[in-house]
């Protein structure tokens, strides 16, 4: 059975709690809102209307998955799980034929990924990012060569955009100040085009984000019309979260701890 769908828009300091997540937890009468629905976030229902009205085909030629894992970016601690994150999806999407690039530290460098980001409809990007709370548009992903500002991206004409995975700490997370505004990552990603993005609402433990992007991706792929050539669709991705968390869950013990290891994943979007 295919459960129903809930689209969140919350406002003032109900943008802080991770809703998706709501339930009764402890004990044997646990219960949780993911056994009767999927969930996604929408800065605005306006946002929400308009991917409806406008929910056009991409263009076959640039439907595809763009990676970058940036394990070593200067001046930031290593994250060596991002390397076997990559390597994992782009493994999964050459076997099923599908049009993919996976580039690493310095040779994708702001310029190559930016290109990148126009000639793939999906991207995922595992690396380390960050949010200007007071300049909002320069909050940024840090690449070994510098840093990609959501405001050059949203610059770019990305008219094939559909899917952005942002496997980085606090890509979804609000600023306390601006509660009734959005402001972080992932909106400005969704300002830019893409469709649908997977974010997180705090900082996410390297030990299980490559399984949880593994489960991702391989639940997509599964699901791919025969026939589709090497193009990728993520218009499931929601469905495609919901399965890795649930997962994730499965490998989890019901610690306050496992808790704050699951709930950080969000689906924004279309």
């Amino acid at each position: 059975m295919t459960l129903p769908r809930i689209w969140w828009c919350p406002t003032g300091p109900m943008s802080f709690l991770p809703l998706h997540a709501a339930g009764i937890y402890g004990g044997k009468d646990s219960d949780t809102i993911l056994n009767y629905a999927v969930s996604s976030y929408v800065p605005s229902i306006t946002l929400l209307a308009d991917r409806v009205k406008n929910n056009r085909p991409i263009d076959q030629n640039v439907s595809g998955i763009f990676l970058t894992s940036q394990p070593n970016a200067p001046g930031l601690s290593p994250i060596p799980g991002v390397t076997r994150e990559v390597m994992s999806i782009h493994k999964q999407a050459v076997e099923h034929g599908v049009r993919v690039l996976n580039l690493e530290g310095s040779d994708a460098t702001i310029d190559t990924a930016l290109r990148h980001m126009e000639e793939f409809s999906c991207i995922h990007f595992a690396c380390h990012a960050s949010q200007d709370q007071n300049e909002p548009l320069q909050s940024r992903f840090q690449f070994h060569s510098g840093s990609l500002d959501i405001s050059r991206i949203i610059r770019k004409n990305l008219k094939n955009a559909d899917l952005a995975f942002l496997s980085a700490c606090q890509t979804s997370t609000g600023e306390e100040k601006l509660s009734e505004e959005v402001v972080h990552l992932a909106a400005g990603m969704l300002a830019a085009g893409y469709r649908r993005v997977v974010a997180m609402m705090w900082a996410i433990d390297d030990k299980h984000a490559p399984e949880v992007a593994s489960d991702f991706y391989g639940y997509l792929l599964a699901r791919r019309v025969e026939g589709d050539g090497s193009g990728f669709d993520g218009s499931d991705s929601v469905y495609a979260l919901h399965h890795a968390i649930g997962q994730l869950r499965k490998r989890l013990d019901d610690s306050e701890q496992s808790l704050l290891t699951w709930i950080p994943y969000v689906h924004f979007g279309f």
